[in-house]
């Protein structure tokens, strides 16, 4: 069959077209990339070298480091260098890979959003089972779905948007290639695309957030009223995270499942800032500053590094 597709590149307009902005967004945004990078990193080490951090609740911290490097990878990197250049070319295929990956990661994401918030409930709630519900079995199967999941997801937008007849435009409104900014350069119709959008998009998006929020709320009532606030330290935890995923879900619900608006390219931009960059800084904040088995497994590996000699 013919390649249907004329355009063979697109041009990101970025953030801004404003000269007098670009080095104070480059960076603030160099600054929060390396903020991520660092935070999950660190968290990603420590996991990984302390033995007693080998527990089903750190396993999928650890996932949802790794995620967030990832995830603000996909796009930062392409968004620095928009700050310092002009134009900013990527290729169809860099614009498709970079698709893939972007919703491949935040879909992936958003189910491990959930299923953090289902162990939360298990060990706060039911903690005699904990060990049973949570065994390493079911630890490896959970994770394992997250990660198919976003990927399978991914794939489908990839697939159709890759289908999409581009004549030109070439410019994308957007710092990096986005499906709803791809749909609206697009020549033939895309009637089905923006329907997978809403109901499969929204379902992997929803779904989740309905979970993630019924069992935060849970576990917040049984803090409060059936263990008389012995457990203080976990509660505030608990909201504050449940502060965090709720505004990456409502912000990816405004963005993808609700329909765009005159004027929404903005609002798109912005709400993309808020849950690709923001949340994947707020995260090592939150699970390292009000979890004390983290902050000790911390000190003790950059204790062992500036003081080699002790034990």
């Amino acid at each position: 069959m013919e390649n249907q597709t004329e355009v063979g590149e697109f041009i990101l307009l970025g953030l801004t077209n404003l000269q007098e902005l670009q080095c104070f967004l480059f960076t603030l945004f160099l600054l929060l990339y390396m903020a991520s990078v660092l935070g999950n990193g660190a968290i990603m080490a420590v996991v990984l070298a302390e033995p007693r951090l080998h527990t089903p609740m750190h396993f999928f911290l650890g996932n949802l480091s790794c995620l967030d490097i990832c995830y603000s990878t996909v796009t930062m990197p392409k968004m620095l260098a928009g700050f310092l250049l002009k134009h900013q070319i990527i290729s169809f295929t860099s614009c498709l890979v970079q698709l893939h990956f972007f919703h491949f990661l935040g879909s992936s994401e958003a189910v491990l959003l959930a299923v953090m918030a289902y162990d939360r409930y298990v060990a706060i709630c039911n903690p005699l089972r904990y060990r049973l519900v949570m065994s390493t079995q079911v630890c490896l199967l959970l994770a394992a779905a997250t990660w198919s999941s976003g990927f399978l997801h991914a794939l489908m937008h990839t697939v159709m948007t890759s289908q999409l007849h581009f004549c030109g435009p070439n410019h994308v409104h957007h710092f990096f290639c986005d499906i709803k900014p791809l749909l609206s350069l697009a020549c033939s119709s895309t009637r089905l695309n923006l329907s997978l959008l809403n109901i499969i998009t929204g379902g992997i998006v929803i779904g989740p957030f309905i979970l993630t929020l019924l069992s935060y709320l849970y576990v917040i009532y049984f803090l409060l009223f059936k263990k008389a606030g012995a457990l203080r330290t976990t509660f505030s935890t608990c909201t504050s995270h449940l502060t965090v995923v709720t505004l990456l879900y409502v912000l990816v619900i405004v963005n993808y499942v609700l329909p765009s608006q005159g004027g929404s390219q903005e609002r798109d931009m912005i709400a993309t800032l808020m849950y690709s960059i923001i949340t994947s800084v707020l995260n090592p904040l939150i699970y390292t500053l009000r979890n004390r088995e983290v902050k000790s497994a911390l000190r003790k590996v950059v204790g062992r590094k500036l003081f080699p000699g002790r034990t």
